[in-house]
């Protein structure tokens, strides 16, 4: 599964940081830990990544989420905004639930993130169902099904490609994704730092305890 021909969203550039920043050693850190990943772990969507470098926005400013609808972590109806967590660091998954990477791969790494750091306020989880396919099968009432068959209670939300006019999800356009499973590390600066298919989640995991002591 991948799609291609996608048009190009312009998104607001952030300065990019001198190399000895804190924001570009953790960046080095983070791709570092991706590419700990063997290329033969991954299916589908990485062989599209490798193919397709121009996929992501690291360095620029994270766009604002548009979804049809928001779950809170208890299953209620809720919101989301991206600028509202800035000072803290987000790891955002995107997913699809006929994706069977998002279920091997995708979904054991949210929960590994979320259960992390589910007693620090420094880091916020988040997952979004990007649909580009299957929209008769990634339907809304999937959100809660998977908040609850993954024990994650995090906000959840619906974003369905469908009502586009290029067919495709915003969160996909905004961040310029590659398919899903998906994942998106941003900085509490509001800067993009990861934003790609694969990473070692417990080298991120390992990096974001260090980061998140910084900021006391």
């Amino acid at each position: 599964m991948t799609y291609s021909d996608k048009p190009v969203v312009s998104t607001p550039a952030i300065e990019e940081p001198g190399t000895s920043s804190p924001i570009a050693i953790t960046r080095r850190k983070i791709l570092t830990a991706a590419a700990a990943v063997p290329a033969a772990g991954v299916v589908g969507w990485g062989n599209a990544l490798a193919q397709e470098p121009e996929r992501g926005i690291v360095g620029s400013k994270a766009p604002e989420l548009d979804c049809e609808f928001w779950l809170d972590g208890n299953g209620e109806p809720g919101s989301f905004s991206m600028d509202a967590q800035r000072g803290k660091w987000v790891y955002m998954k995107l997913w699809q639930s006929w994706c069977p990477g998002c279920h091997s791969l995708g979904f054991p790494a949210l929960k590994k993130m979320t259960d992390a750091f589910k007693d620090d306020d420094r880091v916020v989880t988040v997952a979004i169902q990007t649909v580009f396919e299957g929209h008769s099968t990634n339907t809304g009432d999937k959100v809660r099904e998977m908040q609850l068959r993954y024990d994650i209670p995090i906000p959840m939300g619906h974003d369905p490609g469908s009502k586009t006019e290029s067919g495709y999800p915003n969160t996909m356009l905004g961040y310029r994704t590659g398919g899903t499973p998906w994942q998106v590390l941003i900085a509490p600066d509001g800067s993009v730092v990861f934003d790609g298919f694969r990473v070692d989640s417990d080298k991120m995991i390992e990096v974001l305890k260090e980061e998140v002591k910084k900021l006391g």
